[in-house]
Formats: structure tokens, sequence, C-alpha cells
């Protein structure tokens, strides 16, 4: 117990591994999403992946707490990020998100911001890591995301 306290008041994770958190409309970002983790396990890492317009927002907040990295992959909605994934953002900031990697996906058609709205959305969390490269979906996987979600797969689990 006392290492799970010493963990908790320092903000540090309790465990290695990675949650990648979804939003996805027409599932595009999903199958990004999905393909990332099935690369991270082929690697050997612990992945827990969450859709968050279906999960339990409790659980997808308390796993980003207790494992090492994070994944946030959403579609740009209306010049900002899809409303489940703008709420989880939140409920991890207000509880102090710090100390970990972050690794994004965006999807956009057109003018994807998702990401860099995400990155402004943890501007005040502390000794985050960001994963390179950010994954850019322009609507579907591509050869070129295909090659990025690889090369984040990399980043996340040399």
């Amino acid at each position: 117990y006392l290492g799970l306290y010493d963990a908790w008041s320092s903000c540090r994770p309790e465990e290695e591994g990675i949650v990648v958190a979804y939003t996805s409309i027409y599932g595009h970002t999903k199958e990004a999403a999905l393909l990332l983790a099935e690369r991270l396990r082929m690697k050997g890492a612990k992945v827990v992946v969450y859709d968050l317009a279906r999960c339990d927002m409790a659980a997808a907040v308390a796993d980003a707490f207790r494992y090492s990295k994070l994944v946030l992959a959403t579609t740009t909605y209306n010049g900002d990020v899809f409303p489940f994934m703008k709420e989880f953002i939140h409920h991890l900031t207000e509880r102090n998100y710090q100390n970990r990697m972050v690794g994004f996906i965006e999807n956009g058609s057109w003018a994807a911001v998702a990401a860099k709205t995400m990155q402004k959305m943890l501007e005040g969390s502390k000794n985050l890591v960001i994963a390179e490269p950010i994954v850019t979906v322009q609507s579907a996987l591509s050869a070129t995301s295909r090659g990025q979600i690889d090369a984040l797969a990399h980043t996340l689990c040399p």
C-alpha cells in the first residue's frame, strides 16, 4: 500500500502500459487506434483501449493514471475535438495529469487541428513527453498514416 500511495502522491504511473483512448465518427479513427494497439501488443506492450463515446469514462481516467503512456486519438470536429475526447482530457487535467508520455492521432479531411487542440488542452500538465510522430489520418488510413502509426508504435515501445 505504501508503494501505491507513494506513486499516487507523486503523480507517477503505477505500472508500465499504454492506454489508447479514442473517439470516432465514421470508424476510421477507431481503425487507426486499433491498428496502433495491435502493433503495440505485437511488441509486447500491455495495452488497454477505450472508445470514449461508449465506455465507462471513470475507468478510462483511472487507467490513464495507472499506466505510463497514453495515446489520444480523435477527429477534428467543428474546428475542435470530439466532445467525449474534450471531456476525457478535462477529467485528466482537473486531476493534475502529469509525468507521462502522450501520443496523438488526429483525423481530419482538410483542416486537421485535433492534435494541436489536444496539446493545448494539456499545456498545464507537467512533465509530459510528446511521442513523435503525431499521426495524421486524412479521412481514412493510407500508406502514409499506417507508416506514421508504425513509427509511433516504435517510439512508445522501442
